[in-house]
């Protein structure tokens, strides 16, 4: 085992708890759901940056490059300040949902470059502009634009011209489980020599106010040391010490609201969260507490760095009383071994065959799925009855958002899509992220999914919480899908799998499909509609809004996920049947199920108008209106796509250990023909003796294939965009009432402001679906083996099996990261600084999803969460210009895995 792997280890058995501390710290805690306390649920416009500085957090903490306990009771985080700025630079800026001309955007350069899953190690950069920050500018230009034209990013404004700015790196590493050594590397990348004043701050969260009694924590100097050291005493979590290398000047004040600066009435003490921002920044002496104590405190640093030069600070956070001369004996060695020791884990999981530019690539990958845990604290019942100690909220609050859902509970370390634009988690997100996680950490992989459905986050009815936005609004149900692949990933590295998980998500996971059925199903006839699913703006309507038509959507995508979730629970129960045959039985019911949902695909109901369109080759969404009549909408979409992610296989000696399932299997094939007939055949012995299950045969799926494998419809050279380029000329439209309805191919930012605007599946490439789909022909393969064979592009006369098709799929997505020939990025786009800076041009940015013709990054910037899959890509299909590509793949490894 490496030394990370000891560690994990240790975690695990509870011996030592390396995870209490971690980069748990909110990216940004303004603007969220947790904390509006308006009538109406304006989130962004109740707390916005303006007041973020001033205003004591009820919920989490923020700020920038920061580290905090589980539990978020004592926050550690930078402040920079370049004597230009109008304020401190303690937390990201960016444009809220409503100023940005494409939604809620982060403008700030900052990059997650490395961690290992205990945090033992962690390695963080902040590019921070010499010049006045442009605040007023970006959200001024922003606001003029309209959804045609690009954003208006930080590079556009040239504060990074001629390189005057700081690079901040900020690297953290464990000398002990409560024992962290912090390293601050400033680089002066400009021409001329420049002042930077660095404020490393410590802090604790605020609950002293909430009326509960709670005792105030205290920070002060250490009365005995002549060095500057900070002293935190915390009534719960016991004492600490910051130690402070040089001669900081020691600013203390208070973690409270300024309630005079927001609101003109007095404040509860004269020192106040933005006490230290007043002192450095407007000079105001009184601002901060001459006594040297309070709840907030920096370590002022003023630092004069030459052109070109760099200059280190260095901090330790330790429970053990250090004299300072004797916190950084041996600072140094033990963060090069801590990195050292990084490198190490890595080397087991990056492939050795990769180039440097790949590794580095995967290696962020990891680092960003590590460094987007956070703590999130949402109580939905104390969030709507208010605190004892503050005002009640707006009685409107009872009949507004998430007010159906008193039970949920959350104080946990959750996997978040983006700390900064997805501040909460996404269950459907999550379930994504825990495959790459399971990778490093499938502990921390299982542990989540488990979380989600505890009963203080699942709902009684048996929904799991979508996000914060709305908890009620439904997701794609891919829960099941990654219990089951954490689970073999798991497996396969430990040796053994670990039943006690999946029975545990397996039981939960049937309440939540009851939920589905009974909810989900209109008309009881296997055919599903769950809003929009994740998909935002795929369709012509909002489909999480009325219609209006009215009537509703049958939906293709909606049920063939629902289908998907059949294949998985019993592919589950099949699993636990080793050991508790009792598990055949409920086999047994989502292997029927799943024949129902399928053959409605197909035949549905008495009018025989189907999901699958015999003229087109392809599944669309069918709409039904009031008076019963019905058509398909002709959109060539993921819509049509997502029906491939129903497949399974069975192999034969799954059916020799299980004679009962078997039995049941071959006794509904043979007695109902008028369910089985027309879907792939599950009689019929593939390679390897497997039975196929699939909502699609492999007639079907050629014709589905030809579609997606056309470089003028599906196929990027990035891979499978999320609407066939064929709209581009061809827009679907659709008259009600006197207003057209239109679908047009968008292969980057949306242009309208469908589904809130800010994300587009209209013609992009997004990582989560591409997976699905990179897997789904692998497991294909599976059962059809070499002689199966389709063009690759459509018309190219070059044929190739399935798995090399999925290969391919995965190389291109892949390629999105790696430098070109030209030595380009596609990620990048124009961005001509970041392609050819030698201190840009191998940061990666880890997007939401990416244009369908470019590859350029769109969306969120920082969207490692379901991009990061982009890891365990690489990790088995390599890169297109170093690996051959596999002529097969061999005949007893599952695909799966």
């Amino acid at each position: 085992m490496t030394q990370e792997e000891i560690r994990l280890a240790e975690s695990e058995a509870r011996t030592k708890h390396w995870k209490r501390w971690g980069p748990y710290l909110s990216e940004r805690a303004w603007g969220t759901v947790r904390e509006d306390y308006s009538p109406y649920g304006t989130a962004w416009e109740s707390l916005p940056h303006d007041h973020a500085r001033s205003h004591a957090y009820r919920w989490n903490e923020d700020g920038l490059a920061g580290i905090s306990d589980r539990q978020q009771t004592v926050c550690f985080a930078l402040a920079l300040w370049n004597e230009r700025d109008p304020i401190l630079k303690e937390r990201l800026f960016g444009l809220t949902g409503n100023e940005g001309n494409h939604g809620e955007d982060v403008k700030e350069y900052y990059f997650y470059l490395d961690s290992t899953p205990t945090h033992s190690y962690m390695k963080y950069l902040y590019k921070y502009p010499q010049a006045e920050f442009p605040y007023a500018k970006l959200a001024g230009e922003n606001r003029q634009r309209g959804k045609s034209q690009p954003e208006y990013e930080l590079l556009d404004t040239g504060v990074f011209d001629d390189d005057r700015y700081f690079d901040v790196f900020v690297e953290y590493a464990k000398e002990d489980v409560e024992d962290i050594l912090i390293k601050i590397t400033v680089s002066n990348r400009g021409p001329e020599t420049a002042n930077l004043h660095l404020l490393p701050t410590i802090w604790f969260r605020n609950t002293w106010s909430w009326g509960e009694g709670n005792a105030e924590p205290i920070l002060k100097p250490e009365s005995n040391s002549p060095d500057p050291v900070i002293v935190l005493d915390h009534p719960e979590s016991g004492r600490r010490w910051l130690c402070c290398e040089g001669s900081p000047e020691l600013l203390f004040t208070g973690n409270d609201t300024n309630a005079k600066r927001l609101f003109g009435v007095d404040n509860r003490t004269p020192y106040v969260k933005d006490g230290i921002n007043d002192y450095i920044v407007h000079g105001s002496k009184e601002a901060v507490n001459p006594r040297h104590s309070g709840t907030k405190a920096s370590a002022h640093y003023k630092l004069n760095v030459g052109a070109g030069e760099t200059v280190v600070v260095r901090l330790r956070l330790t429970k053990a009383e250090l004299k300072t001369k004797d916190a950084f004996d041996g600072f140094d060695r033990t963060l090069a071994l801590r990195l050292s020791e990084a490198d190490e884990f890595y080397a087991t999981l990056i492939p050795q065959d990769l180039t440097p530019d790949a590794k580095n690539v995967m290696r962020q990958g990891f680092g960003g799925m590590l460094w987007s845990k956070q703590f999130y604290h949402y109580v939905v019942k104390r969030w709507l009855d208010g605190d004892p100690g503050n005002p009640p909220p707006p009685p409107e609050r009872r009949n507004g958002r998430n007010h159906d859902w008193p039970h949920l509970y959350n104080a946990d370390v959750i996997s978040m899509p983006d700390k900064w634009e997805y501040p909460w988690y996404a269950a459907w997100d999550l379930a994504f992220h825990c495959i790459p996680l399971a990778l490093v950490d499938s502990d921390f992989a299982k542990e989540q999914l488990v979380l989600m459905l505890r009963e203080w986050y699942m709902h009684p009815n048996g929904q799991i919480p979508a996000y914060e936005w709305a908890l009620g609004d439904v997701n794609p149900p891919v829960h099941a899908w990654a219990a089951w692949r954490v689970y073999k990933i798991d497996k396969k590295h430990k040796g053994k799998g670990d039943r006690e998980f999946l029975q545990r998500v397996f039981h939960k996971l049937m309440l939540n499909f009851t939920w589905w059925v009974n909810r989900k199903d209109a008309s009881g006839m296997n055919i599903f509609q769950g809003g929009f699913l994740g998909l935002d703006n795929i369709g012509v309507f909002d489909r999480g809004a009325p219609l209006p038509t009215g009537g509703y959507i049958e939906q293709s995508d909606g049920t063939s996920w629902m289908a998907m979730y059949t294949l998985n629970l019993a592919a589950i129960a099949l699993e636990l049947a080793r050991e508790d045959p009792a598990y055949e039985d409920v086999a047994s019911k989502f292997w029927e199920h799943f024949i129902y949902i399928a053959h409605a695909m197909s035949h549905r109901g008495h009018d025989g108008v189907g999901l699958w369109n015999e003229e087109d080759g392809f599944f669309y969404d069918v709409l039904r209106l009031p008076d019963g009549a019905k058509f398909p909408m002709k959109i060539r979409s993921m819509v049509g796509l997502i029906p491939l992610f129903a497949v399974e296989t069975l192999e034969q000696e799954v059916l020799d250990r299980h004679p009962g399932f078997k039995r049941r299997l071959e006794w509904f094939v043979k007695n109902r023909p008028d369910l089985t007939d027309n879907m792939a055949c599950m009689t019929t012995e593939g390679q390897g003796a497997r039975r196929l299950l699939a909502i699609a045969n492999p007639d079907q799926l050629r014709e589905i294939l030809k579609y997606m494998l056309d470089e003028g419809e599906f196929l990027s050279p990035y891979g499978i965009r999320a609407l066939s380029q064929f709209h581009r000329d061809h827009p679907y439209t659709l008259s009600v009432n006197g207003m057209e309805y239109r679908v047009d191919y968008e292969p980057g930012e949306s242009s309208t402001g469908l589904f809130g605007g800010n994300s587009n599946w209209r013609g992009p490439i997004w990582f989560p679906t591409n997976f699905l789909l990179v897997e789904s022909l692998q497991k294909f393969h599976h059962y059809l083996g070499e002689d199966f064979k389709v063009e690759f592009p459509t018309g190219s006369g070059k044929m190739m099996t399935l798995w090399e098709v999925a290969g391919e799929l995965s190389r291109r997505m892949t390629n999105i990261f790696l430098r070109d020939e030209k030595g380009h990025r596609p990620v990048f786009g124009n961005l001509e600084k970041f392609q050819t800076d030698p201190h840009w041009r191998d940061l990666v940015l880890f997007h939401e999803y990416f244009h369908g013709d470019s590859g350029a990054g769109v969306g969120a910037s920082h969207q490692t969460g379901w991009t990061g899959i982009v890891t365990k890509l690489m990790r088995q299909s390599g890169e297109s210009h170093t690996r051959k590509k596999p002529k097969s793949q061999p005949p007893n490894v599952v695909a799966a895995d």
